[in-house]
C-alpha cells in the first residue's frame, strides 16, 4: 500500500549509492546474492533469541534489495537479474518466520504456519498476475522500474518490513502480529483476484 510513496523517498539515495557501487565494479546480481547472507544470519539470530541483531541484519538485507535495482539501472537491467531478485525476496520473506518458530516453537509454530500460507497466497497472486500481464503487454512503473508488472495491494514490501521490525522489537507479540498480518495478506489476495478478474475479463471480451 505504501510502496509507491516510499519510492519517492528512497529512490534518490539509492540512486546515488547504486552509482557509486557501479563505479567500484559491483554488479546488480552480486548485490542480490550478497543480500542472502544477512538474510540467513537473521534467521540464525532469531533462533538464538538475538532479536536486535536480527533486526539489523533484516534491514541490511532490505537495503541490498533496494540497491540491486539501483545498480542495475546504472549499468544494465537483465531478465535474469529480475528473476534472481524476486526469488531471493521470496526466500527471505519465507525464512524470517522460520526464525521465530525456532526461537519458540510452542508459541510461534501455528501462527507462523498461517503466516506462511498467507505469503504463498499473496506471492502466487502477484506472480500469476505478472505472468499474464507480460503476455498481454501490460506495464507499470508506479513502484519504480521493474523487470515485470508489480501489482499492488494492502500488504506490500513496505508493510512486510514494518511487520518484521515490530516482531523483532516485540517478539513476545509475534503470534498476534502474525495473525494480523496474515489477515492483511488475505485481503490483499482477494483484492488482487478481483482486480485480475476485471482487467483480464475486459481484455478477454475484446479479443
Amino acid at each position: 500500500m505504501f510502496d509507491a510513496a516510499m519510492r519517492k523517498l528512497i529512490d534518490p539515495p539509492l540512486k546515488h549509492m547504486g552509482a557509486g557501487l557501479v563505479r567500484l565494479g559491483v554488479s546488480a546480481d552480486g548485490v542480490t546474492l550478497f543480500a542472502l547472507f544477512p538474510g540467513a544470519l537473521a534467521v540464525w539470530a532469531l533462533a538464538a533469541g538475538q532479536y536486535q541483531i536480527a533486526l539489523g541484519l533484516i534491514l541490511v538485507n532490505r537495503l541490498c534489495d533496494g540497491l540491486d535495482g539501483a545498480v542495475a539501472r546504472h549499468s544494465r537491467q537483465t531478465d535474469f537479474g529480475g528473476y534472481l531478485d524476486i526469488v531471493s525476496d521470496f526466500l527471505f520473506y519465507g525464512a524470517i518466520p522460520v526464525g521465530f518458530v525456532l526461537a519458540d516453537p510452542t508459541a510461534n509454530a501455528v501462527p507462523a504456519a498461517v503466516l506462511l500460507v498467507s505469503f504463498i497466497g499473496t506471492g502466487a497472486s502477484f506472480l500469476a498476475f505478472a505472468t499474464i500481464a507480460a503476455k498481454r503487454g501490460l506495464a507499470t512503473d508506479v513502484r519504480g522500474a521493474k523487470s515485470f508488472y508489480y501489482l499492488g495491494g494492502l500488504a506490500e514490501g513496505t508493510e512486510t518490513i514494518a511487520f518484521f521490525v515490530l516482531c523483532c522489537l516485540f517478539p513476545g507479540w509475534f503470534a498476534w502480529f502474525a495473525y494480523g498480518f496474515a489477515m492483511l495478506c488475505a485481503i490483499t489476495l482477494c483484492s488482487r483476484v478481483l482486480m485480475a478478474r476485471d482487467m483480464f475479463r475486459d481484455r478477454d471480451k475484446g479479443q
